[in-house]
């Protein structure tokens, strides 16, 4: 028997074949196996969509380190008398900076949009009967890392509009 494994209550292993040989409506049938897999559906769409959440993480953390190490370069570079100019690289890196939390931002505003729909949508078939929705849905902790990596890109900010923090 296979465990759900948000309940830990075994479920049942349900042969057809029996059913319907011993003369079940196979209509019934039917809509059984379609509320099946239409539940594990909605749990697909969830996982795609922390996907494509991963997905605005790795860039948006990538476009923030990335002009995190530009600004601080230049930055280090110009009090060392190395250059005397840079303000454009600079500029460059804390726009890219900028750009990292302004995606992050909008990846987790969309993602919960998202999601609020998913969950309604699921409710309202459950409430019709036309799915189990058995299984409940976690919190999502790629939801978690991202507001995580925004909080990180709004220090990043500051630092860099502000010159504060360890590095400023």
């Amino acid at each position: 028997m296979a465990e759900d494994s948000s309940s830990k209550k075994p479920l049942k292993s349900v042969d057809f074949a029996p059913v319907v040989a011993s003369g079940a409506d196979s209509g019934s049938v039917s809509v059984e196996l379609s509320s099946r897999r239409t539940g594990m559906s909605f749990q697909r769409t969830r996982m795609s969509a922390d996907r494509t959440l991963m997905s605005v993480i790795r860039t948006s953390l990538s476009l923030i380190s990335f002009g995190f190490t530009i600004y601080q370069f230049f930055e280090h570079l110009r009090e060392s008398s190395i250059v005397t100019g840079g303000h454009a690289a600079r500029n460059f890196g804390a726009t890219l900076v900028w750009l990292g939390v302004a995606m992050i931002a909008v990846g987790i505003a969309f993602h919960v949009q998202f999601m609020l729909e998913l969950r309604k949508t699921r409710r309202e078939l459950a409430e019709e009967g036309l799915i189990h929705a058995q299984s409940r849905f976690p919190p999502s902790y790629t939801l978690s890392v991202a507001i995580l990596l925004l909080l990180v890109g709004i220090a990043a900010i500051f630092s860099v509009q502000f010159h504060t923090g360890p590095l400023g």
